[in-house]
């Protein structure tokens, strides 16, 4: 079997080298956070030394700063939570405005609120590369009894599956307007987008920031929830008061020192990483299109562009075939990538986020989303472009018999 190689940074990536000694060295301290003798002395001294080196990667104070177990967590929190103690302190704010192109760990929160605690939603809908206009988050605002009765907002920051990158200082600035606090899910763009956060809860910056480290090289199982400290979302587990009183339960010590490590690099790493696998994005989407003119690039794409569309993101839509297909047969020639729609029960489901920006469904159902990473070369990308054509033929030969 050949070699894989992998083009599915935006599902998880390598763990950083450094952050892999970080984690090994402290692992084998002992010693819990929350405890006031000595080890437990020593071990608070790690996280609140990596709260602090985080707060000052992503210009935020330290109090703002909540580790989680990662992003669905911190989503969770944010929408959830935000949601119930905004109602509980005004019975009028019972809507949630938000997008249908954003991820299920804020969509489904979204479906909860409606069928468990009476919310009603307004849906921001995108133009047809996904993107999100200050005029038509206005509006959502405005729908219903107008922005005294929105609880929360939420507008990711990057798309994880097209890669739209949303303008959010402008977005929170209509959400800052309106008095409504917004929640931007920025899993997929720390260490690919500037993230202006310096002033959180203020002017042109969100309220409520979600991350997580295993996109950017840190442990699976450790993010974070920024949240401004004039929000206080009532927390969705308890038994405990720690990371103020958000998210109670015994911290990961190790994790959040190799959190920290991997949040930091993402940050000044940030222009030099963006710049090459931005490169290496447009080296694909070229090739790919002179493979097949009648392949679609999903999302916005100028080559060069590097903050518009992530720079490690390609999206294709592939006419005349399926994912699975597709994912199978790549997968067999060595190329591990994703596809961007979910199977349930043996049938294809096409991506919500294509179907939201008015993608055909029989095309949506093509889709196939290769992403960059740290270690991509030329040469994963070359080869991908090598396999390509006898994929795309028995792919469309898979469906057309089926």
């Amino acid at each position: 079997m050949p070699s894989t190689v992998y083009l599915d940074h935006a599902a998880t990536t390598s763990v950083l080298p450094e952050v892999v000694a970080a984690v090994a060295a402290t692992l084998g301290q002992v010693g819990n956070a929350s405890s006031t003798h000595g080890p437990g002395r020593q071990a608070r001294s790690t996280v609140e030394g990596a709260r602090e080196d985080i707060a000052d990667a992503l210009g935020v104070h330290p109090s703002e700063v909540v580790f989680t177990s990662g992003g669905t967590e911190s989503d969770n929190i944010a929408v959830t939570g935000t949601f119930l103690a905004r109602r509980a302190a005004d019975p009028r704010k019972t809507r949630v405005v938000t997008t249908p192109v954003e991820h299920h760990a804020v969509l489904d929160q979204v479906d909860h609120l409606v069928a468990e605690q009476g919310a009603a939603v307004t849906w921001v809908e995108p133009d047809e590369t996904g993107v999100i206009t200050p005029e038509a988050l206005q509006d959502a605002l405005a729908q219903g009894s107008g922005p005294d009765d929105v609880a929360v907002a939420s507008v990711m920051w990057a798309n994880n599956e097209i890669g739209t990158v949303q303008d959010v200082p402008r977005l929170a600035e209509v959400c800052r307007a309106a008095g409504v606090p917004l929640h931007t899910d920025a899993v997929q763009a720390l260490s690919q987008v500037e993230l202006p956060l310096s002033g959180l809860g203020t002017g042109a910056t969100p309220d409520l920031v979600a991350l997580t480290g295993h996109k950017v090289g840190g442990p699976v199982g450790n993010g974070l929830l920024l949240a401004a400290r004039g929000q206080s979302p009532v927390p969705v587990l308890r038994g405990g008061g720690q990371e103020r009183g958000l998210r109670p339960g015994t911290l990961d010590v190790a994790g959040i020192a190799g959190l920290a490590l991997a949040v930091r690099h993402a940050v000044t790493d940030l222009a030099r990483h963006a710049a090459r696998v931005g490169a290496l994005r447009d080296r694909l989407l070229a090739g790919a299109l002179r493979t097949d003119p009648s392949l679609r690039v999903s999302g916005p794409w100028r080559p060069g562009d590097l903050t518009g569309r992530l720079p490690g993101n390609a999206h294709l839509q592939v006419p005349g075939a399926d994912s699975d297909s597709l994912l199978y047969l790549l997968d067999a020639a060595g190329v591990a990538c994703s596809a961007g729609s979910a199977c349930t029960a043996g049938v294809t489901r096409p991506s919500h986020v294509l179907l939201a920006c008015g993608v055909p469904e029989d095309l949506a159902r093509g889709a196939l989303r290769l992403t960059l990473g740290r270690t991509s070369t030329e040469a994963d990308v070359d080869a991908f472009l090598a396999v390509l054509p006898q994929v795309l033929d028995r792919a469309r030969r898979a469906r057309a018999a089926s």
